[in-house]
């Protein structure tokens, strides 16, 4: 029997020691398949999400991160709260250096929205290709 789907907490993120902190690299995620609810119609959403991070000392492993993302799916929130959230709760757990989060909804009533958080680290200059 599948677990029932939770609300969206960081508590789902499962994580693990970075195999390499003592150099910065990119890691980049992408979901394509993101849903939500539109907190006025009670419509689904549709987007695909985008993490692109360095990670510090810790990483997210990709199976709580699909079943964070998933917990999305019965929840109404607007586009913007969304995004900042859920880069909000990500960063909260695993601390990277620096991370954006890029989501890019599809069309609804002629238009496209694409929304954009960052997090960097205090003191942290994150690379030029970043």
């Amino acid at each position: 029997m599948p677990d029932v789907i939770k609300k969206p907490s960081p508590e789902i993120f499962e994580l693990f020691d970075n195999p390499c902190p003592e150099r910065d690299y990119i890691i980049t995620h992408v979901c394509p398949e993101f849903t939500s609810l539109c907190p006025k119609t009670g419509q689904p959403d549709y987007g695909t999400l985008t993490f692109k991070f360095i990670p510090d000392k810790l990483c997210v492993e990709l199976k709580s991160l699909k079943f964070y993302l998933q917990s999305y799916r019965n929840e109404g929130v607007f586009y913007e709260r969304l995004t900042n959230t859920i880069l909000d709760d990500l960063v909260s757990v695993m601390k990277p250096r620096c991370l954006r989060l890029t989501a890019e909804f599809t069309p609804r009533g002629g238009l496209h929205s694409i929304i954009v958080a960052d997090y960097v680290a205090p003191g942290y200059n994150p690379p030029a290709n970043f």
